[in-house]
């Protein structure tokens, strides 16, 4: 199974934890963007200094709106160059309305915002001239420098429009508190059928998962219901949430014993997943006990 693992802002401890993931197997790292440190000045500077060379790299997710295609093609470039080639992959989204609006910026069409932030970005990274005018944006640029193996742009799709944008201009998604049941119904068809339109490949589908192994699922889902509460009030992601018959986070985790987690996150791989991309829940009252034992799991599952 190709399994990634949450990664941090420690940059004492990254590049030691980065080499440790590469040695277990895990084929990716994802660093958020939403609070905390920036995460593609996290990934060029604990990526370096790592003793990892193979590991993938990547961002779940920047913000799009409070920076420009342009810019974001060179901080791209500057994380790429820092890691080598291979290693980086760049997760995007629009994020949500309140958040986008407290920075005082408008949020009005965020998939058309994304159409035509792919429209000037992916070009960019390829190297190629870009001459965009359109309701958002209007840049031009000539050809350029490209990165040696190309980064790979993946979008946080959930609704029908942007699975649509990102099945044509980008490589791939990365969801969040997307159940398999939303998985196989709703993501992978609709961006299946946006990438054969255009004339792509099989677009990439990371999946985002609460995952802990433990004996008591009820408490499992207590503890992941308490810890990630704030998710289920966000529109986006109650609406994939409805999608996917659940009410919240406590439902959208995957928890239980080793063979019953094992068998769901399976699941994920037949619903049409390429990646999955895990937060761990720790419960009960030994929480580093808790995260071992779910973390010699994945480990299991991403060397088999």
């Amino acid at each position: 199974m190709r399994i990634g693992i949450s990664g941090g802002s420690n940059y004492e401890r990254l590049p030691g934890q980065i080499a440790q993931a590469e040695d277990e197997r895990f084929t990716s790292i994802w660093f958020a963007g939403a609070i905390g440190a920036d995460p593609l000045t996290v990934i060029s500077v604990a990526g370096h200094a790592s003793s990892a060379t193979q590991i993938e790299l990547g961002t779940s997710i920047v913000q799009t709106y409070p920076c420009h295609p342009a810019l974001m093609a060179q901080r791209t470039f500057a994380t790429a160059a820092a890691l080598g080639p291979g290693r980086f992959t760049l997760g995007l989204g629009v994020s949500h309305q309140m958040v986008i609006e407290s920075y005082g910026l408008s949020y009005e069409r965020p998939a058309a915002h994304m159409r035509e932030y792919l429209q000037i970005l992916g070009p960019l990274l390829r190297g190629e001239s870009v001459e965009h005018v359109g309701e958002f944006y209007r840049f031009q640029a000539p050809a350029g420098s490209a990165p040696e193996t190309p980064v790979p742009i993946l979008v946080a799709a959930l609704g029908p429009v942007m699975l649509r944008v990102t099945g044509e201009l980008a490589d791939g998604t990365i969801t969040w508190m997307t159940n398999r049941r939303a998985l196989e119904t709703h993501v992978v068809p609709r961006i299946r059928k946006a990438a054969t339109g255009a004339g792509r490949p099989d677009p990439r589908v990371v999946v985002g998962l609460l995952v802990g192994v433990c004996d008591d699922p009820a408490a499992g889902r207590e503890a992941a219901g308490k810890q990630f509460a704030h998710y289920g009030r966000l529109p986006n992601y109650q609406r994939i949430l409805g999608i996917g018959g659940i009410a919240g986070p406590a439902e959208a985790a995957v928890v239980g014993d080793e063979d019953s987690v094992a068998r769901e996150l399976e699941g994920f791989y037949e619903a049409g997943a390429t990646d999955v991309w895990v937060v761990t829940v720790p419960t009960g009252d030994d929480r580093r006990a808790s995260i071992a034992r779910t973390r010699a799991l994945l480990r299991e599952l991403a060397s088999a």
